[in-house]
């Protein structure tokens, strides 16, 4: 199938109000691609492993709404048959109407054509297998090769949520886990993601996993990879929520009980996280931190000393760390 793709030129402070109107007149699904800094909230919800850093905020944004077009040209909006003249008549009349009220910038729309795109699956071509140290990292589409049997292999499909193991950040978190796993250990993972932290901590010998993300994707990318990986649903439970703030997702995970606590996400995240998770963790508990670009090495650092932890390891990988502490006994 193809689409036709309307793709508005406004400004970033009518957003909003665009992407409203014309999802009113049938167009959804509003591709917005703009150079706005994250606020602060949204840094402190960014539980991935790379924050992003793009250019100064210009002001422009440009919304980009897709439509299907039929085998015989022509396109369905709200059950009705139109062409993309009627469409394009539709939005232009929108935008002056908004223009009377309220500055939408240039205000301008260009028509492109786009073939068949799976947007969900579209970055498998870009995702192959490869190694963890002797760790097998590969995805549901390609084969284990003879010379890779006697392997321990990760079946992983990120889908949407975040973590493939590619990333230096996820590495540091794996090795450590590895490193200080014991058998029957119980393993809390913040940021969980697409799961491969803690399902490679189920396979290190963890006894159960809880993991909490804030994004309601990682539910099923953890469920899919649990079953590639054939671990029992029962010993990973996933929750969606914000531990940092959210004192439900607190009592849900439990008081003291964990082993190990793992967290691969922003180094200012980090700050904010650590004071909450020695509440989660066992006496001597262990708190493996990763996400932290370099320069933020001491702020994470002295954050988790501030805690109550004691620092054992600081590791590094191209530019990123991972701190490893253990918390005080009591």
């Amino acid at each position: 199938m193809k689409w036709k793709k309307f793709k508005v030129k406004t400004i970033t402070d009518a957003e909003d109000i665009i992407i409203s109107t014309l999802y009113d007149i049938g167009l959804e699904g509003a591709q917005i691609e703009d150079k706005v800094p994250l606020t602060a909230l949204e840094k402190e919800q960014m539980f991935v492993d790379i924050l992003p850093q793009g250019p100064e905020d210009d002001g422009i944004a440009y919304l980009s709404f897709f439509v299907e077009e039929q085998d015989d040209g022509s396109l369905v909006l709200r059950d009705e048959t139109v062409d993309e003249a009627a469409i394009l008549e539709r939005v232009h009349g929108e935008l002056e109407a908004l223009r009377e009220f309220c500055d939408i910038g240039e205000g301008t729309v260009t028509v492109d054509e786009t073939e068949d795109i799976d947007w969900i699956n579209n970055w498998k071509q870009y995702f192959h297998q490869f190694y963890i140290d002797d760790i097998l990292v590969i995805p549901s589409w390609e084969d284990v090769k003879g010379e890779d049997q006697n392997r321990m292999v990760l079946h992983i499909d990120p889908g949407t949520a975040f973590g493939t193991g590619m990333h230096e950040t996820t590495q540091l978190c794996v090795r450590q886990l590895r490193k200080y796993m014991t058998p029957g250990a119980k393993v809390l993972d913040v940021g969980t993601g697409s799961g491969i932290l803690s399902i490679l901590s189920l396979m290190f010998g963890a006894g159960h996993a809880f993991g909490t993300d804030l994004d309601e994707c990682a539910v099923e990318a953890v469920a899919e990879n649990c079953r590639a990986n054939g671990i029992d649903p029962a010993r990973f439970e996933m929750l969606i929520g914000n531990i940092i703030t959210d004192r439900g997702v607190q009592n849900q995970a439990g008081y003291g009980q964990y082993d190990i606590v793992v967290a691969n996400i922003l180094a200012d995240v980090l700050v904010s996280l650590t004071p909450v998770v020695k509440n989660h963790l066992k006496p001597g508990g262990l708190y493996i931190t990763s996400g932290i670009i370099d320069d933020k090495e001491e702020t994470v650092a002295e954050a988790v000393k501030a805690a109550g932890f004691q620092v054992l390891e600081v590791n590094h990988q191209g530019e990123w760390v991972s701190v490893t502490a253990r918390l005080a006994v009591c």
